[in-house]
């Protein structure tokens, strides 16, 4: 069996166990060379922001997690950088490929309306013009009863309270960074046109999962291509290894773009990999996701999300060569 980790208080992580909420606004932004120092002014201004436009309405239960990209990390910090912080990893399957794609900054922000996700999206970008450029925009929306666009709830097998500190907040394993979590990003557009013309019953059998009810297809009837059986994964032991996925649907009617806003949070970023590897490539090979065949990854991108206290107060800046 798997020894327990023992996870220390999460009081100064930032919010990455918050629940899902109606709206999101999703910043992927990459820093010019010169603006690091207006970059480590903005981290250390986040909390600040925050409060300053959440006060504007409680309610909506504003929250923001900023990670930091791997290539941008050497250029804000000196000292010690989180043990598994890499670029995002491509994956070329038989058939369909993960992009790795440009990304040194992340901000996901959440809230219980549009409106504020918006306004705290126009305070970063503010900050940002001039050191920096935003490579990517989305905004999310809850679809009815947490449900993708291709019909099918997600997120259903998220863990909670502590099965979810232990997939997400590093511990005792890289001590140095013990409260923060690493955060994949990828952004897939549906063919729906295509999607929609399958019978339901070879939906849920791309899936894995009923439609109506969302009811798992046990696993000796499950397709070996099924997006539910390839992204079940184990450790040695045979236990099963969880993320922490808040992925959120966006979509333009004008431009017929409509897809998932995928986004998984993970104390190491061996577990969300493993999950891609088996989706692109396949397990065995070839039998790579059938969902594929119909969802286009668009972008792929990794980041470290600190602890707050961290943001509060950065490490030193990296001396001047």
């Amino acid at each position: 069996m798997t020894e327990p980790r023992s996870v220390a208080p999460i009081v100064s992580s930032q919010a990455v166990l918050a629940p899902l909420t109606d709206a999101a606004i999703f910043l992927v932004a990459t820093v010019r060379p010169g603006g690091e120092q207006a970059v480590r002014d903005l981290l250390e201004d986040m909390s600040a922001l925050q409060r300053t436009v959440g006060f504007r309405l409680p309610a909506a239960q504003l929250s923001c997690v900023t990670g930091i990209g791997s290539d941008l990390w050497d250029r804000l910090f000196a000292g010690p950088r989180p043990a598994e912080l890499h670029r995002f990893r491509a994956w070329k399957g038989p058939k369909h490929t993960a992009p790795s794609t440009p990304g040194d900054l992340l901000f996901h922000i959440r809230g219980g309306q549009l409106d504020v996700c918006f306004e705290l999206a126009s305070k970063i970008g503010e900050r940002l013009r001039g050191a920096g450029d935003i490579v990517d925009e989305t905004h999310g929306f809850k679809y009815f009863d947490e449900r993708d666009l291709l019909g099918f709830v997600d997120g259903t097998e998220n863990p909670s309270g502590a099965k979810a500190m232990h997939a997400v907040v590093i511990a005792e394993e890289d001590e140095a960074f013990t409260g923060g979590t690493y955060v994949m990003v990828q952004k897939y557009i549906h063919d729906l046109d295509a999607w929609n013309a399958l019978k339901v019953e070879d939906q849920e059998a791309a899936i894995g999962r009923h439609k109506a009810d969302n009811v798992e297809i046990p696993d000796e009837d499950k397709a070996p291509n099924s997006h539910v059986l390839l992204n079940t994964v184990e450790d040695s032991d045979g236990n099963e290894l969880k993320i922490l996925r808040d992925n959120m649907p966006f979509g333009s009617v004008k431009e017929g773009e409509f897809g998932t806003y995928y986004i998984a949070y993970a104390s190491t970023p061996d577990v969300p990999e493993l999950m891609l590897r088996r989706m692109f490539l396949g397990e065995p090979y070839g039998t790579y996701d059938r969902i594929l065949d119909f969802s286009t990854a668009m972008t792929g991108s990794l980041f470290f999300a600190p602890t707050a206290d961290f943001l509060d107060d950065l490490p030193d800046a990296p001396a001047a060569s």
